[in-house]
């Protein structure tokens, strides 16, 4: 079966430490986290960092791997460059995660760049992208899927809820399977970005970051705790 079939109608764990300071950092209890997440019946893992992919690797799942880290001079923060790419095919990501947007990538690499070095790896290219028109150019450089991932953070303040309407516009007018992703929290959510088109769903910190969400019930409370 294709890597992406497998997915297919389905839900994709993301497991990312988001924090320093998340007890998630060590390697053994993320491997715990994204175990749980496929007894639970996650069809998929979305995980960052080489260790990470390299574990989940093992859960016998596919694997959506990136690398998350800064640059001088680009604002490009996910897969930033060819290397990272590399590095992550060689660790075993089925699929590579990378932004897609129209921002420019550190050493003036190019998207079309990052996507043959996932195919020469034996891997599928995911583009992250914010917008139609940056998944139309995903597009036409190979990607092989694209992902709604980045979708209210490149500018403004960052919504409350999932951008399923770029889910729908996607679907509509890109000739590769589309993956929800972002700020997915109830089964509503994920149903109505399948009923818009999305091929697969992603939901990370609702399920994979107790810190975040725990915080984020805790607002709701009449005396909410201060974060730290």
């Amino acid at each position: 079966m294709n890597v992406a079939d497998a997915i297919r109608g389905r839900l994709v764990v993301s497991c990312q430490a988001q924090d320093s300071d998340s007890p998630f950092v060590d390697t053994a209890h993320m491997m715990a986290m994204a175990s749980a997440a496929v007894l639970g019946g996650a069809a998929g893992l979305r995980g960052q960092g080489i260790a990470h992919v390299r574990g989940m690797v093992d859960l016998g799942v596919p694997v959506i791997g990136l690398v998350k880290r800064s640059t001088p001079g680009s604002s490009v923060y996910i897969t930033p460059n060819v290397a990272d790419v590399t590095a992550l095919t060689s660790a075993g990501a089925q699929i590579v995660a990378a932004d897609g947007t129209a921002r420019p990538r550190p050493g003036g690499e190019k998207l079309v760049d990052l996507v043959a070095a996932a195919h020469n790896g034996g891997a599928l290219f995911m583009a992250d992208v914010d917008s139609l028109d940056a998944a139309l150019a995903a597009v036409d450089a190979g990607a092989d899927l694209v992902g709604t991932t980045l979708s209210g953070y490149t500018t403004g303040p960052v919504p409350e809820w999932p951008d399923i309407a770029l889910v729908g516009a996607l679907a509509r007018h890109c000739p590769v399977p589309v993956i929800a992703e972002g700020r997915y929290r109830t089964r509503a959510q994920v149903s109505a970005a399948f009923a818009e088109g999305a091929w697969a769903v992603v939901v990370g910190t609702a399920i994979s970051d107790p810190v975040r969400t725990t915080r984020w019930f805790a607002q709701a409370c009449p005396h909410p705790t201060a974060e730290p």
